[in-house]
């Protein structure tokens, strides 16, 4: 007597349904499918993986670029003429960007490992195009109006490289599981030897890499030198308005040893402290003298330069978001501020026994001091009583006038040999960061030549320039330096191998055990035979496996041309079981 039972019931893939409806809206189990995906889905799922790369490095860029955002912002602003935070929109539509092909990528990645069809929607390819399209177009216009800031990522790798190879390390290891699954297959193609092949290339690279690093930090913490001297560039300008007293006031409380300033020479041979080209910007010459906003600062006599305010746009534009942090005492000092003059600044570092950097700009060829304006300079220094030996100045007299102002420290503000320096009588340099590598800087300190590198803003550069031997640092934010009391990561040579080997190591072991088990796995997936799979109501709780080749035994047998009165027999161990097709529709 044939025994009817009912189809086994599956249970239902919850995780399943969420990944492959988020990914390609395919909630219901009978619009997914385990076949191989097709070449047209393979392909975006290749721009996928792309622009996940293109974001990363964009996101990573614009990480560690936060050095220079002032820097970025001054660049958009001499285009545009207006001053305005370009990058908090940047920063924003990057994070949401990443965030949201991060996330369709381990989405993709959990169909691969679960065998699931990829199946890409179509809502999200027009999301992935658009992304990728803006990313290089941001991309292009950042090379456009930024181009040097490139230089910043292999300067950051000094600093991140040892933990961006234990990231890499750990995701080309993971990998291993969906690249074995994928390689140890019964059937063999050439596609499957060259992935392998790729993933080894692959692995090799990452195991090796550290071979390639240069990283200053890693060294014996005895051969770690002074803490670099901080300079506070135009005073504290993210805490109070650039090039005034109370900005230069704050620097000193901060801690920092000496003060930068760009000058500026006015009609009547007055020097004051301006880094634009005009008043615009940092003054309210808008209001007082709007028919000359644009004009040339060195144009405006100081009488007229004195009577602007230099503090008031600062507390209205909140250019680093940190007037809410100021005590309602110190709003009313920065909206109160004037143009100061060089006098001003040199009286307060003598006074503070401190040192100043200035960085003097030579009036245009029709200004009425063109030809004594660093003259006008020295007199300033002369006027306010300082020593001239704690004066320095970048390289801004003649080649012929330098015998008149002998007394000044003068530094060069280009990368020269020591022995260019040597005939130019300089023994100072004043260097960007992006210029100054740990070998230049070690050579130039054995010739008795100091350097001061510019703009460190963040703790990683202070850093790994602190293990270079760096003896000072020029700095828009002092007070965020004056919390580095050490460098942020110190290693020696002998503890880096160790972790590096080790890790290398781990990664070996787990890749192997990943291959063996995934071809066991396989071995064993293939030793099912559909006709003893037994389809009945068990208490027992199926694999995945297992419910896997039934749900393709019973779809083969439908496509097969079953009527709807044939019968589907099956052979369990003991006795037949049959089923209609109303019962396996059911």
């Amino acid at each position: 007597m044939v025994k009817h039972q009912p189809l086994q019931v599956y249970e239902k893939q919850v995780f399943v349904s969420f990944v492959t409806g988020i990914y390609g809206c395919r909630w219901k189990r009978y619009q997914r499918s385990q076949d191989d995906s097709s070449r047209w889905e393979c392909t975006w799922f290749v721009i996928l993986c792309s622009s996940f790369l293109l974001l990363l490095f964009w996101a990573y860029f614009w990480l560690v670029a936060q050095n220079d955002f002032n820097e970025f912002n001054w660049a958009v602003y001499n285009r545009s003429g207006e001053w305005k935070d370009e990058t908090i929109p940047i920063l924003a539509s990057t994070t949401v960007g990443f965030s949201y092909i991060t996330f369709l990528l381990i989405l993709a990645l959990f169909h691969i490992s679960l065998g699931q069809q990829l199946n890409l929607y179509w809502v999200h390819k027009i999301g992935v195009l658009a992304l990728l399209l803006t990313t290089i177009s941001g991309v292009i216009s950042v090379d456009d109006i930024w181009g040097d800031e490139w230089d910043i990522i292999l300067v950051s790798l000094q600093s991140t490289a040892p933990f961006l190879h234990i990231g890499a390390l750990v995701t080309v290891t993971a990998i291993s599981w969906l690249v074995a699954g994928y390689v140890v297959r019964r059937e063999r193609s050439n596609f499957q030897v060259m992935m392998l092949l790729i993933y080894m290339v692959v692995l090799l690279t990452v195991y090796l890499a550290p071979l390639t690093f240069t990283c200053p930090c890693i060294m014996d913490r005895h051969s770690l030198r002074l803490r670099p001297d901080v300079i506070g560039r135009r005073g504290a300008p993210m805490v109070a308005p650039e090039n005034t007293m109370v900005s230069f006031n704050r620097a000193l409380q901060y801690g920092a040893s000496s003060l930068e300033a760009d000058v500026t020479i006015s009609v009547d041979g007055v020097p004051f402290l301006m880094r634009d080209r005009t008043l615009k910007r940092t003054t309210d010459v808008s209001k007082v003298f709007p028919a000359r906003q644009y004009d040339d600062a060195s144009f405006f006599n100081w009488t007229e330069i004195r009577a602007l305010n230099a503090g008031q746009w600062f507390l209205e534009s909140d250019p680093y978001w940190t007037v809410e942090t100021l005590t309602a005492r110190d709003r009313g000092r920065m909206g109160n501020q004037t143009v100061c003059s060089l006098v001003e600044l040199l009286r307060l570092a003598a006074k503070a026994n401190s040192s100043a950097l200035l960085k003097v700009r030579r009036p245009p060829p029709e200004h009425p001091r063109y030809r004594t304006w660093f003259m006008d300079a020295l007199w300033a220094v002369q006027k306010a009583g300082i020593t001239q030996k704690r004066v320095r100045t970048v390289t801004w007299t003649p080649d012929t006038d330098r015998g008149r102002v002998r007394g000044l420290q003068q530094t060069a503000n280009e990368k020269l040999s020591v022995e260019e320096m040597r005939q130019r009588g300089l023994t100072s340099l004043t260097l960007h960061y992006s210029k100054a590598s740990t070998k230049d800087i070690q050579e130039y300190l054995a010739n008795n030549v100091s350097v001061t590198v510019y703009p460190v803003n963040e703790p990683w550069l202070y850093s790994i320039l602190w293990c270079s031997g760096v003896p000072s640092v020029s700095s828009d934010a002092p007070q965020v330096l004056r919390k580095v009391p050490y460098p942020i990561w110190l290693m020696s040579r002998n503890a880096y191998r160790f972790i590096w080997i080790t890790s290398d190591l781990v990664s070996i072991a787990v890749v192997i055990g990943i291959f063996g088990f995934q071809k066991w796995r396989m071995r064993g997936m293939q030793n099912y035979n559909p006709e003893q799979i037994m389809l009945s109501a068990v208490t027992r709780r199926s694999s995945r496996d297992v419910n896997i080749m039934k749900e393709k035994l019973i779809i083969s047998e439908l496509h097969n041309g079953l009527s709807s009165t044939e019968e589907l027999c099956l052979y369990p161990e003991n006795g037949y079981a049959t089923y209609s097709h109303g019962e396996l529709s059911h």
